[in-house]
């Protein structure tokens, strides 16, 4: 699926919603090689992602995600896109933080620096936060 899928984005077609929801399945199944999810992502970024795609992937990753069992609702998250490349300031930690003092239930998830000084989990390990907690833990912490 992700071969043909690469194939068709060198040659410009559009995957679709299905199809696209198709190779993320394949990615987060561990059925892909770290090349072939390169030359997806890279043939996908270059032709320039439609909606469905995004959506199809999007799916598919929250279809392989692993739930989080809390008793909070109404929960958010400040999640940054990071990889912007121009060196800004990590505001979605600090907003999580605001947040959470003017009394909303944040569920801040992020990941390691990539592309500036610091990530989201490079902060919260700082702050002594255990980043590799298990699902269940992280359900009783929020």
């Amino acid at each position: 699926m992700i071969q043909e899928a690469v194939q068709d984005l060198i040659a410009g077609a559009d995957l679709g919603r299905v199809k696209a929801r198709a190779v993320m399945d394949q990615i987060m199944s561990g059925g892909a090689t770290d090349a072939q999810i390169g030359a997806f992502l890279v043939a996908l970024r270059i032709k320039g992602e439609t909606v469905d795609e995004i959506v199809g992937c999007a799916e598919g990753m929250r279809e392989k995600a692993t739930p989080i069992k809390t008793s909070r609702t109404n929960l958010i998250d400040t999640c940054g896109t990071g990889g912007d490349g121009l060196g800004t300031f990590n505001i979605s930690t600090t907003v999580a933080f605001v947040a959470c003092g003017a009394g909303l239930a944040v569920a801040k998830h992020g990941n390691r620096s990539i592309s500036s000084d610091c990530g989201s989990a490079d902060v919260l390990a700082e702050l002594g936060v255990n980043i590799e907690a298990s699902p269940e833990k992280v359900g009783q912490c929020i």
